[in-house]
């Protein structure tokens, strides 16, 4: 099929670089001019495992192309996706307004019948704006052009959303019309060769599944976050608690592990969405808002154990950081809670050692980048030399094992936070180290 994907972002350009993998001629469009001009050169703007090899693997198949003009992707274009960003409004609402805006430019440049797909997760009743816009554009043009709305939400995750866009789990379609069903059935029929994953529903549903999916996961998180910290009250051991219930077939292990608080694109700003779709229906989430009250209250965890440990005033103190990516996997830091304990620590007067394996430019550039007192690192033993303690906020795999040897050697006090539980099972103290983890007393 003949596809465009409007917009290049995480969930734009996989979904571009996917489908062109399974023999479609893709068109990806965005106003980013210098990020176009990358992408055509082979230059990928972020990181994720095995994309750059399928983006560069279909440049050069001619079966994958970059442009800023909507008209070189819509002339032949069956199916158009919408991709384009969400952003997090002031009153936590989802900002529709790039969403808009690209359907009113597909119905002013549209010349012929176009499936229209909803991509980036949107509010419930986006389908209906976006159909109507639509639709006002073609009657001011005085032309009648079918065209049919679908939502398609995503359910990528950052660090494996090429595995997971080829293998999906499920593929939800939410339409209004047979042949918006069977158009999107075709263009996903190579990825569900072994076994039909394709779910069907209305669009509103489709809109609904995408926020509660997201806000699910996010309440798991918390849940065990808030049992962690009871946990550690009464001289429980939360890694014992998980696996005692993890066992329950009911419950599962999948996102009941303890740690610093969710962060990335997705469960912080879905969760907000979700509790402001239901304040503006007239319903109070209570449940919603408490899972995201104690996120906000988990990223800090750490820095509260630092300032428990050391005191208010860390001024002649340095920490190492190992890990600033929201996971591993990924370079991306939004809401990751290395953000937040690196501004705690720097403002009571510490000075940070920081090291990620692939997120050291955007906290440079973007995401800590006025902040003073942080010097970085290539790799995590650098951090090391005479630090007060090592603070482990992302579970990259390259941290499971270190050598604790050099650890002690190299730092002024063996001292280690644990803000991901990596070490929990490893009996740190009987190799002569003060271990604090979230979730059980040190």
């Amino acid at each position: 099929m003949n596809l465009t994907v409007i917009g290049t972002g995480y969930v734009g350009l996989v979904t571009g670089a996917c489908f062109s993998e399974m023999g479609n001629n893709v068109t990806c469009i965005d106003v980013d001019i210098k990020k176009i001009k990358n992408l055509k050169k082979g230059i990928i703007p972020i990181y994720e495992p095995g994309l750059e090899d399928i983006v560069l693997k279909n440049v050069k198949n001619n079966s994958l192309h970059f442009s800023t003009k909507l008209s070189d992707g819509l002339s032949n274009a069956d199916i158009a996706f919408i991709a384009v960003g969400t952003p997090m409004g002031d009153d936590g609402s989802a900002d529709l307004q790039y969403v808009l805006q690209v359907a009113k430019q597909l119905g002013q440049e549209m010349q012929k019948p176009l499936i229209v797909v909803d991509k980036s997760t949107v509010p419930i009743g986006t389908g209906d704006k976006v159909a109507a816009v639509i639709q006002k554009e073609l009657d001011k043009r005085g032309v009648n052009i079918d065209f049919h709305i679908v939502s398609n939400p995503e359910f990528l995750k950052e660090g494996a959303a090429v595995q997971d866009f080829m293998k999906p789990d499920r593929i939800v379609i939410g339409a209004k019309s047979d042949i918006a069903f069977d158009k999107m059935k075709d263009l996903y029929a190579p990825f569900t060769h072994n076994h039909d994953r394709i779910i069907t529903m209305d669009i509103r549903s489709a809109e609904m599944t995408k926020y509660v999916a997201n806000a699910m996961l996010a309440t798991k998180i918390s849940f065990m976050n808030e049992v962690a910290n009871i946990c550690e009250l009464v001289g429980a051991d939360v890694n014992q608690v998980r696996i005692g219930i993890g066992s329950d077939s009911r419950i599962g292990y999948s996102f009941i592990y303890p740690g610093s608080g969710y962060g990335g694109s997705c469960f912080p700003k879905d969760v907000k969405a979700l509790k402001k779709i239901a304040e503006e229906n007239g319903y109070k989430a209570n449940l919603i808002s408490s899972v995201e009250k104690v996120n906000d209250r988990q990223k800090m965890v750490i820095a509260n154990k630092v300032v428990k440990r050391f005191g208010q005033d860390l001024s002649g103190k340095t920490f190492a950081i190992w890990g600033l990516a929201f996971k591993p996997g990924t370079d991306d830091m939004r809401e990751a809670p290395a953000i937040y304990t690196i501004k705690d620590l720097v403002k009571r007067g510490a000075k940070v050692k920081a090291y990620d394996p692939k997120a050291i430019e955007e906290a440079k550039s973007f995401y800590l980048k006025d902040i003073k007192g942080i010097t970085y690192f290539n790799s995590k033993y650098e951090t090391l030399e005479n630090v007060d303690a090592m603070i482990l906020l992302t579970e990259w795999k390259e941290f499971r094992s270190p050598n604790f040897e050099e650890l002690k050697l190299q730092m002024k006090n063996s001292i280690i936070f644990d803000g991901r539980n990596q070490y929990s099972n490893l009996n740190l103290e009987k190799k002569g180290f003060e271990y604090y983890q979230i979730g059980k007393k040190a």
